[in-house]
């Protein structure tokens, strides 16, 4: 019996997400497990496999279209299956979705309800006793004017040919110019429309909740890091090792976690966890925003092990291939700008975590000694975030100058 194929929770946080690519097409046959397509979502790529064995009968979501969690993409049964039902169910469903900023009775052709203040002037509905009036669902003129979309040049799928919310959403594909002719618009002074992804989306939500939920505050201290480069140097005199100072970085936070669990700890309303595992995620930049891949357990793994792991993850977010379990739940999270030249910089929190460590560039610094003699060190300055509901001042600042010892002097670790 045919059965819709619906989109999945790919991801802890996913609501949507954008079918990037189909592995197959309709007519071929499938089984369970397979990969039916790519999916982006709120964090990275994920493969979207079949549940069922059968034939892939219908797409109903093409490549580029957007799909929240529940939609029907595709239907899977019997080759020649009469699945005529299924998609006027798939249909149905699609305009009660396209319905949900709005009704509107096509016979009486009543005015949009939305805020005018959303809808651009040449996309204002135009009352019943005008000529021309253009015939569209109340969220696809939204959609239309916030992307500068002329409803009068998009072509409606809907009952009648009114345009729908999937009419936009392919006017939108449609309108993304490739990298060379943007080039050539700023050149010409022309804008260019980038659609938000959905990963950039929730990004700004998540972001936008932490921030404004999580009073934050922040701490700032340099840190000489002369004697930790000497230890990573010879570490890495050792045949066939090269350890980052990352590794180092997260193994250090780690240790000094450990003497101070408030920091490794979440706000829960009305209780705050302390969490019994150092969990440390290191921000990676993706061509749509930012990952933390997480190394799990920290405090009771070696250098060289972070650093392994470490590796194989920000590989896997480079190639978008993480999987939930190793981007989410980090404890702790650290955010590094050095490479590009930044001195020192805020972040903002990474829930569920209570705080998160910035770090900068490490550079050739004078410096007076107690003696008043000047030397010229190797400077990082590092600026903690904290959340006010969890973290004190001054426990922020106990964990930081800990921190700070622990890195100007590795050996501290010991004692």
């Amino acid at each position: 019996m045919a059965e819709k194929l619906l989109m999945l929770a790919l991801s802890p946080t996913m609501e949507t997400g954008v079918i990037s690519r189909w592995a197959v097409s309709e007519g071929d046959e499938i089984h369970s497990g397979d990969v039916l397509c790519e999916v982006e979502t709120d964090k990275a790529t994920m493969d979207y496999e079949s549940p069922a064995d059968g034939v892939l009968l219908k797409i109903i979501k093409e490549a580029g279209s957007s799909a929240s969690v529940g939609d029907p993409i595709g239907i899977v049964g019997k080759a020649d299956e009469d699945i005529s039902d299924l998609l006027e169910e798939a249909a149905a469903q699609e305009k009660a979705a396209d319905g949900q900023a709005g009704s509107e009775d096509e016979d009486s052709k009543q005015p949009s309800t939305a805020p005018l203040s959303e809808i651009s002037p040449a996309d204002q509905p135009k009352t019943p006793d005008q000529e021309g009036f253009i015939r569209s669902s109340p969220l696809a003129r939204v959609l239309a004017g916030q992307n500068n979309l002329d409803l009068r040049q998009i072509e409606g799928s809907g009952p009648g040919g009114r345009i729908v919310k999937a009419d936009i959403e392919k006017a939108v594909a449609a309108s993304v110019k490739p990298a060379a002719s943007r080039t050539e618009a700023v050149q010409s002074g022309q804008d260019v429309v980038v659609p938000v992804s959905g990963k950039r989306r929730i990004i700004a939500q998540r972001l936008s909740e932490s921030k404004y939920s999580a009073p934050h505050y922040y701490l700032n201290i340099e840190v000489e890091m002369d004697d930790l480069l000497a230890s990573r140097k010879r570490l890495n005199a050792a045949p066939d090792t090269k350890v980052s100072v990352n590794a180092f970085l997260i193994k250090l936070t780690a240790e000094a976690l450990k003497r101070h669990p408030r920091v490794n700890a979440s706000w829960q309303g009305d209780s705050i966890i302390e969490y019994g595992r150092i969990d440390i995620g290191l921000a990676v930049a993706q061509k749509d925003g930012l990952i933390t891949p997480v190394v799990r357990d920290c405090a009771n793994k070696g250098i060289r092990q972070i650093d392994d792991e470490l590796q194989i993850l920000i590989e896997k977010a480079h190639k978008q291939t993480l999987t939930p379990e190793e981007y989410s739940g980090a404890t702790f999270t650290i955010s590094s700008l050095g490479s590009f030249g930044i001195d020192s910089f805020t972040a903002i929190i990474n829930p569920p975590g209570s705080a998160i460590l910035a770090v900068g560039e490490i550079k050739k610094t004078p410096v007076v000694r107690p003696d008043d003699l000047i030397a010229v060190c190797q400077i990082m300055k590092m600026t903690l975030s904290c959340d006010h509901r969890v973290i004190d001042g001054a426990v922020g600042a106990l964990f930081l100058a800990d921190l700070r010892d622990m890195m100007q002097e590795p050996v501290r670790t010991l004692y």
